[in-house]
């Protein structure tokens, strides 16, 4: 064990004191009862040696009694430097309870901020890669095959890029909404309106003619209202359709539902597909998450919609059913 690491480990005895001022006092009280206390015990000695003693067991005193004071200092300044260097994984030991130790622990959570902050960038960049990666490989393999003449650009291959070009688009787009709303730059501006022409524009710009779709909008009562910002909503809602169509099976049924809900809104939407396992549940709204599916969505898109709803300081779970998947919002009143 080296030298360091058993200094760290030595007691603290002035810890549980809750001011720095005060231990400062104590320190030179007892430096100087233990200074006399040695002058009287070799009272006998000649005085050098006498003085000597004094002043060694004084020193050791504060040596044992000023560890805990200065060592989170000296822990600091160490974790600074490796921070500079890029290790976040430093901590210091935060025991006391006086100024020194509120210092070390908030230094501690902001070494955790940080280490966070290195690991979401990093495993942003790879998983940005990695999406990236696909469609551009599969759009550049067609395109040179096309130029080369290997294959004629009929329709079908032409379709075959343009689903690879919509699909790096919405992934910039997505990345885009998540850039916004972690940097704080979203602002919610509610207003108060009707659920059900909102729920039934949201579910008519969502439909897509490359693919069956059967929508059903029910709200009750009929004349339901809600006080939200509607674009993210609208954002809520029409990533939740499009989640299920993705996942779900060539003629999948969506329901679109609306309740009141403690003087909010709760919005339900449910389809007939495979379902979400339990024990991916909690993950699916994490950032490139998809729950298991391979179907060439970008994992933004759950995300997405909980920041969204996390704006109007709402909650959105993924609910039991018997059959499918139903992904519920619950949206508080303003």
């Amino acid at each position: 064990m080296s030298a360091g690491r058993i200094l760290d480990r030595m007691p603290r005895p002035l810890d549980p004191l809750r001011s720095f001022k005060v231990k400062t006092g104590l320190l030179v009280v007892a430096a100087l009862f233990f200074a006399s206390l040695m002058f009287w015990v070799t009272a006998r000695w000649p005085f050098r040696y006498a003085l000597a003693m004094a002043l060694l067991v004084s020193l050791a005193v504060t040596q044992i009694l000023a560890h805990g004071m200065t060592s989170p200092l000296r822990a600091m300044a160490t974790a600074a430097r490796a921070m500079a260097t890029g290790d976040y994984s430093r901590r210091v030991r935060s025991t006391s309870r006086d100024e020194i130790g509120d210092l070390a622990r908030a230094f501690n959570q902001m070494a955790e901020d940080l280490e966070a902050a290195d690991r979401y960038r990093r495993e942003l960049i790879g998983n940005v890669s990695h999406e990236l990666r696909t469609p551009i490989s599969a759009l550049q393999a067609l395109l040179e095959n096309v130029v080369d003449g290997v294959v004629d650009p009929d329709p079908a291959r032409m379709r075959v890029a343009l689903d690879q070009t919509e699909r790096l688009g919405r992934l910039v787009a997505e990345l885009l909404d998540l850039s916004r709303v972690e940097g704080g730059a979203v602002q919610l501006e509610r207003e108060n309106f009707a659920v059900r022409p909102f729920l039934e524009d949201v579910v008519r710009q969502s439909e897509d003619p490359r693919r069956p779709q059967a929508v059903i909008v029910d709200v009750q009562p009929p004349h339901l209202r809600a006080d939200a910002d509607t674009a993210r909503l609208h954002q809520v809602v029409a990533n939740l359709v499009d989640n299920a169509f993705r996942h779900g099976p060539a003629r999948t049924r969506v329901i679109v539902r609306a309740r009141p809900d403690a003087g909010g809104v709760m919005i339900e939407v449910e389809d007939d597909g495979p379902g979400i396992a339990p024990g991916e549940r909690s993950r699916v709204f994490e950032r490139f998450t998809r729950g298991g599916s391979t179907d060439g969505g970008t994992g933004l898109g759950l995300a997405i919609a909980r920041w969204a709803v996390d704006l109007h300081d709402g909650h959105i779970e993924v609910v039991d059913t018997a059959d499918g998947c139903c992904i519920r919002v619950r949206l508080p009143a303003a």
